[in-house]
């Protein structure tokens, strides 16, 4: 096996140094990492969310992407534990971004983050409001509401049919952060604390971290042959 200018490949060069161990009869150990099980999301020990947010975040992700479809769902793939790093992190206190006014709330959504909140603010002031929505319409908490109840409730927190959430300007990026924020978890790399196990790169063929897989990425509709990788080294 030879690369352009006829010189040993990596790839070949690894095999044949392997080979040579083993013909001297030097025991080769492959590491590998066991995976433990992780602590079921009633367990575990959140960085940032109330338990009463837990909750909520629980029961909304769950109807975002439901664990009933084709693929793991948003529970199996430990979405909760990705937001509540996430919101625990730089991330939940903007550390990064522009956020200096003028903010303005009826330009389109198309225009960007439009509040004075950061997201972690964002999501604690959010998350009391809508509760306090569902209260007032069902007497119970978006959690304890029933699973046609709580996509009811989503529709009129995203604002769609004919009955919505009244939310303040500084809250209307709510719903779509949360329902952005529930898709990054889903599909982003296990060791922020989502996508567990990879079963959403699994579920729709993904390669992950590998090194190079670029002779792949013109063949349409052909199934990638390898599991995915994170960038831990994991693999699936």
């Amino acid at each position: 096996m030879t690369d352009l200018s006829n010189r040993p490949t990596r790839r070949g060069f690894l095999k044949a140094g392997t080979a040579s161990v083993l013909i001297a009869g030097i025991p080769v150990k492959v590491y590998t990492k066991e995976l433990q099980p992780p602590v079921p999301l009633d367990q575990y020990e959140r960085l940032f969310f109330t338990q009463e947010e837990w909750n909520f975040v629980i029961g909304a992700v769950a109807r975002l992407i439901p664990s009933s479809g084709d693929g793991p769902g948003a529970i199996e793939t430990r979405v909760p534990v990705f937001l509540d790093r996430q919101l625990a992190a730089e991330y939940g206190a903007a550390a990064d971004w522009y956020m200096d006014g003028p903010h303005d709330p009826t330009v389109a959504p198309t225009m960007g983050y439009q509040t004075p909140l950061t997201p972690a603010e964002l999501y604690r002031k959010g998350i009391q409001v809508f509760d306090q929505w569902c209260l007032g319409k069902h007497g119970k908490h978006f959690a304890a509401l029933t699973e046609p109840q709580q996509d009811s409730a989503l529709t009129a927190l995203e604002g769609r049919g004919d009955e919505k959430v009244a939310l303040s300007p500084e809250l209307r990026d709510f719903f779509p952060l949360l329902l952005q924020n529930t898709k990054e978890g889903y599909f982003a790399d296990p060791i922020y604390g989502g996508n567990h196990g990879m079963q959403a790169w699994v579920y729709i063929g993904f390669p992950g971290a590998r090194a190079a897989y670029t002779e792949w990425i013109s063949r349409h509709n052909v199934p990638y042959p390898l599991g995915p990788v994170s960038i831990s080294g994991e693999r699936a």
